[in-house]
């Protein structure tokens, strides 16, 4: 898997998450102290979360990080 194909693949699965718990892009930047331009990019795949970023993401989304790399679901 090259690097788009793991930035899409990480942002949809994030959005996934996001939607299952009825969270508007706007909510989750506000909870996890992220721009929401930054929440869009990375659900479109157009932009790598730091290990910062996907760590703020994790726990305003209650998962842990492997959760957003368990691509399986």
């Amino acid at each position: 898997m090259d690097n788009k194909q793991l930035s899409l693949k990480v942002g949809k699965k994030i959005k996934l998450i996001r939607e299952s718990k009825s969270l508007s892009q706007e909510e989750l930047a506000a909870i996890s102290k992220l721009g929401v331009n930054s929440i869009g990019l990375i659900e479109r795949g157009n932009a790598n979360p730091t290990l910062h970023s996907l760590n703020q993401i994790a726990i305003a989304l209650n998962v842990d990080i492997p959760d957003i790399f368990d691509f399986t679901i």
